[in-house]
């Protein structure tokens, strides 16, 4: 293949100022009889910055507990009372006023799931959660919370009939008429949201001799080029959400929102369950909340900014399966962590893995358009949690021994303005990167900076060396 120049300036970012981050939550399991009461799991929750939480039912306990707090909470609806609510209003409109109304606003109540990965619960509830999500929905108008409260119900990836690649992922056949295409329209029409349960461990587990272990954790690594529509996807979380994505945009649901109501990673398992270990899980976890809270949504919907639920608060011990089931846990029943991760962007000051985390994905060989798309790019971001000394020590570096070119952001220059020491520092990282041709590794300054795939949003743009050549995709 040849380089060429481009016709046309690539837009360079000056200043790269995050989009608006996701957000990060945490599933609040109780099958367990060693956890602590509720009233001092809310304040271990305040206590780590965690705003969201999302339960497995309606304990009064809990909920009371959770009131005041400022947390929002996300409450479960059982799998064994779906037919109850499908077949009965009254019943729904019960169950609501009861879990649900007598609670808010002092518990801020912000969705409700109707039932769990439905699809495979062995007791065949499948045809009873249409109805349920619409008696639901109609109870919450009843008390007028309808504008407050979502109704969802999570899925299993199990959901998939073609999860790989992420661009032919599609739901079951089966289960599209009667289920998929009556539950996307009522999300549609409400509102709401679909509530997906992914976890990337289950499929590295069953593939770990074509699966990268790096790739499983958001560790750097080359990519995956998904051949269907040209991304390259850096992590299988982004792989795995977009399948659902693709899977919805098949059936002309294009505009459903998605939240990640369950994923983690085991600290332990059984012999043959491979990668669970608290390293594994330490990473994923803790790459995971980054790539989250630093914003852009994945490789198919790079403007979507992610809700995600970490699984799960605590070690559960009366979990029943293999040894996995019961490590999942961010927290042992005494409160003190299995693993130290950060939950909020303050605590990602201190964070750091192996190696530094990608996030997103890039579309390969295919030109860069006039508007300035991300296409085929991947640019240099510095960190702006890892402190004025290293931020300073790097930005010498590049634009010094590094060759970065740094005339730019020099006094009256075109890209001196925001003057602040991260805006300066991330042309200056991003300059060097462009430099080493976006090789690996080029991109960490001992954890000063850290590679992105989607420009997040730009104060300014100027022309760059650097940017004005692309690979030409004829071949």
């Amino acid at each position: 293949m040849e380089y060429r120049p481009i016709s046309f300036f690539f837009l360079v970012i000056c200043f790269f100022a995050f989009a608006d981050a996701g957000s990060v939550g945490v599933n609040y399991g109780r099958i367990a009889d060693n956890l602590p009461s509720a009233v001092k799991v809310v304040k271990l929750l305040k206590s780590q910055g965690i705003e969201r939480v999302k339960v497995f039912d309606t304990d009064p306990a809990v909920l009371k507990a959770l009131g005041g707090s400022g947390i929002k909470v996300t409450v479960d609806l059982p799998n064994e009372l779906l037919i109850s609510a499908a077949k009965r209003q009254s019943f729904a409109n019960a169950w609501v006023q009861k879990n649900v109304a007598d609670y808010y606003p002092a518990t801020q109540i912000e969705a409700i799931a109707v039932g769990n990965e439905v699809f495979v619960d062995p007791h065949n509830t499948t045809l009873f959660l249409i109805p349920a999500l619409k008696n639901i929905h109609g109870a919450l108008v009843k008390y007028n919370l309808h504008s407050n409260i979502k109704v969802s119900s999570p899925i299993a990836l199990s959901a998939l009939q073609s999860s790989y690649p992420s661009s032919a992922g599609s739901f079951r056949p089966e289960l599209i008429e009667p289920v998929f295409k009556p539950m996307l329209e009522f999300l549609r029409q409400t509102g709401s949201y679909l509530m997906v349960n992914a976890y990337p461990f289950f499929a590295y587990e069953a593939n770990s001799d074509v699966i990268p272990l790096d790739y499983a954790l958001f560790r750097e690594n080359p990519g995956v080029v998904d051949a269907g529509n040209g991304l390259r996807y850096f992590n299988l979380f982004d792989a795995q959400i977009d399948a659902v994505f693709a899977a919805m945009s098949a059936l002309k649901f294009n505009d459903i929102k998605m939240v990640v109501t369950e994923t983690g990673w085991p600290s332990k398992g059984d012999e043959n369950e491979i990668g669970a270990s608290v390293d594994n899980a330490a990473a994923y976890n803790g790459n995971l909340v980054r790539r989250v809270l630093t914003g852009g949504g994945t490789p198919l919907r790079p403007k979507a900014d992610l809700v995600v639920y970490m699984f799960a608060l605590f070690n559960e011990n009366k979990k029943t399966g293999p040894s996995s089931e019961r490590n999942y846990g961010l927290f042992y029943p005494n409160e003190e962590k299995v693993y130290d991760i950060p939950f909020t962007i303050q605590g990602l000051k201190n964070y750091r893995d192996v190696r530094s985390p990608v996030t997103g994905g890039e579309r390969v060989s295919t030109p860069v358009t006039r508007g300035g798309s991300a296409s085929g790019h991947t640019w240099c971001v510095a960190n702006g949690e890892s402190g004025k000394e290293k931020l300073q020590a790097a930005l010498d570096y590049a634009c010094g021994e590094g060759e970065a070119d740094c005339h730019p952001i020099q006094p009256g220059a075109t890209c001196y303005d925001p003057n602040t020491l991260v805006a300066h520092a991330s042309f200056a990282f991003n300059s060097y990167y462009q430099k080493k041709g976006r090789v690996i590794g080029t991109c960490d300054f001992q954890g000063a900076a850290y590679v992105v795939t989607q420009p997040p949003k730009d104060l300014g743009s100027v022309s760059s060396p650097q940017d004005t050549e692309e690979r030409d995709g004829s071949g």
